[in-house]
């Protein structure tokens, strides 16, 4: 156990964190997401949701400033009539942490899961919401 140190994470996913760099990416996966056959580094949360999970890793884990949009999520395939209340959780905890650097873009469905396979890691959570793939792009720590 550590001090100030989210409980939900890890030692995997906090050896994971520490290990990426500047622009490197990270997902953080529903529990449809074809996470072991994507992934280079697989970190199992299953029972996890993706918006505890993006809270405590936001704690730590500073997004790229050199970017548009720092924050990608997985867009909903035409026709496919979904809500993502998700999506406004994870806004609300992305400005939490970035009140500057909180910008979204959206991806298309394939062309997501292109840009996961060459991602760091891909967390695979338990997350029961529909199209609550996301991902983050790190950045420099400044203190």
């Amino acid at each position: 156990m550590l001090k100030g140190i989210p409980g939900i994470l890890s030692p995997d996913l906090l050896k994971i964190l520490m290990e990426m760099g500047h622009g490197d990416e990270i997902v953080l996966a529903d529990g449809n997401f074809p996470a072991a056959s994507i992934a280079n580094r697989l970190v199992r949360c299953d029972g996890h949701s993706t918006v505890d999970l993006l809270d405590a890793i936001l704690k730590l884990f500073p997004l790229d400033s050199y970017v548009e949009a720092p924050v990608a999520l997985m867009q909903v395939v035409p026709g496919d009539n979904v809500e993502t209340p998700i999506w406004k959780d994870y806004e609300a905890i992305v400005k939490k942490y970035e009140p500057e650097n909180n910008k979204f873009e959206y991806i298309e469905r394939f062309a997501f899961y292109e840009r996961a396979k060459k991602a760091y890691a891909v967390v695979a959570t338990g997350e029961k919401a529909l199209y609550a793939n996301i991902i983050l792009k790190k950045g420099v720590v400044v203190e």
